[in-house]
């Protein structure tokens, strides 16, 4: 929600044989029957890619590569049990990660890396394309970057006359319920980069993406800001968990 004040200013593994036993912590040499189960889980992803591995062993194979010399599975369900999915995993909050017996540096750095992949693989298809005609893509961008953050994000999408993104920056952080927003700013910054319109979006980390009548408030003045600068704000999105809310499919703008 962005308040008022702010306006103005488990699953079976398809191959059991594959399966490692749980091991506790070793030293030295890899044992064996670990080398060998990760040889085997390497060769089934890179044969069968991720559909063929459920999101633990996804997981296991990130997890090779900062622990190499132990058991990761145990680990990798520990993961997936706090924090719900494999999306969910790499897109949480280092604090979280780290506080989970067994994350440390270099876990957290794996984890990152490959979401840091994913954001600039899904921001790759929208960059200086022509985002209206190719909404989904859009949308995909704005969950794949904000479906899974713990506290409220807003974005402002730039875009030129032909309606091509120019450019996609975050301009507030906030808490779980609350992010800071200023519409002068919004569009100053518009007036900054020459944009002719924009998107405005930002999550609702509970996962319902129905508007407060607080964010109603805050889109109205932005897009009143805009008409007065002869911007178009196009849309503003709210993303949510696993769907979105737009206020110009709902008539809300």
């Amino acid at each position: 929600m962005i308040k008022a004040r702010d306006v103005e200013e488990g699953r079976l593994p398809l191959f059991e044989a594959d399966e490692a036993p749980v091991a506790p912590l070793t030293s030295g040499k890899v044992p064996s029957y670990l080398a060998d189960h990760r040889k085997r889980l390497r060769a089934r992803f890179l044969s069968g890619g991720a559909q063929a591995l459920p999101d633990y062993e996804m997981l296991e194979l990130l997890l090779f590569r900062a622990i190499p010399r132990q058991d990761v599975k145990p680990l990798a369900h520990k993961l997936l049990e706090t924090f719900g999915d494999f999306n969910a995993v790499i897109s949480a909050p280092r604090t979280r990660l780290t506080a989970i017996k067994g994350v440390g540096e270099a876990v957290v750095c794996e984890l990152k890396i490959v979401e840091a992949a994913a954001h600039r693989l899904a921001r790759a298809k929208v960059i200086n394309r022509r985002i209206l005609s190719d909404w989904d893509s859009l949308l995909t961008y704005c969950h794949t970057t904000m479906s899974h953050r713990d506290t409220e994000q807003f974005r402002v999408l730039f875009l030129d006359t032909k309606n091509t993104l120019i450019a996609d920056e975050e301009q507030a952080r906030g808490t779980v319920n609350h992010v800071p927003v200023y519409p002068r700013e919004v569009a100053k910054r518009a007036l900054e980069l020459n944009a002719s319109a924009l998107i405005i979006v930002h999550n609702h980390p509970s996962g319902d993406p129905t508007p407060s009548e607080a964010d109603i408030a805050m889109t109205h003045q932005i897009n009143a800001a805009c008409h007065a600068l002869s911007l178009t704000l196009h849309d503003h999105i709210i993303i949510g968990k696993s769907r979105e809310l737009s206020f110009n499919a709902e008539g809300l703008l």
